[in-house]
């Protein structure tokens, strides 16, 4: 059940930009359990939904919590354009929660008990970099494979000085 590491140093096989979603929830009252279980709840079926279709664009996704309060979920999707094409598609259920959100808010019927953010990331390639020890796939190297450290460089300013284009051409010569 428990991914086994993959021992040595690693990196994430990433290619070209980087999308990262940061979303997530606070609990404002603890005692408004009504308030804030069913918004809990939805990001767990919306991850479902997105899981059962891969063309979605969700690559991966790390559950985590900043407090007792606050619970989020880091995403890496495929590209900008699938992750607004989700957002904003009909037939999925986050349309339908955010319809709901925003009624309740019109209505003043948002009362504090929960509050809700994310924060949407594009990195350009040559601005991020990774390196796991002695882990199996996470966060990034998860979403986007992972590849022994070496083929990405050694050092930090190697791996950000990696391009996708250089890697071909070197693979082509």
């Amino acid at each position: 059940m428990f991914a086994k590491p993959l021992l040595g140093r690693t990196t994430a096989d990433a290619e070209g930009d980087v999308v990262v979603l940061l979303i997530g929830m606070r609990i404002n009252h603890f005692w408004a359990v009504h308030q804030w279980l069913p918004v809990m709840l939805s990001m767990f079926r919306m991850l479902g939904e997105l899981a059962r279709d891969a063309d979605r664009g969700l690559l991966g996704r790390v559950l985590l919590t900043a407090s007792p309060r606050t619970y989020y979920v880091v995403q890496y999707w495929e590209s900008k354009e699938k992750l607004y094409a989700y957002a904003a598609s009909p037939d999925m259920f986050h349309h339908r929660v955010w319809g709901i959100v925003n009624r309740k808010e019109r209505a003043g019927k948002v009362r504090g008990h929960v509050g809700l953010w994310h924060e949407a990331y594009v990195v350009p390639e040559g601005s991020y970099e990774s390196i796991y020890a002695d882990m199996p796939a996470f966060g990034l190297a998860a979403a986007h494979g992972q590849v022994p450290v070496e083929r990405r460089g050694r050092y930090a300013k190697d791996r950000f000085a990696h391009r996708a284009a250089a890697g071909v051409a070197e693979e082509a010569g």
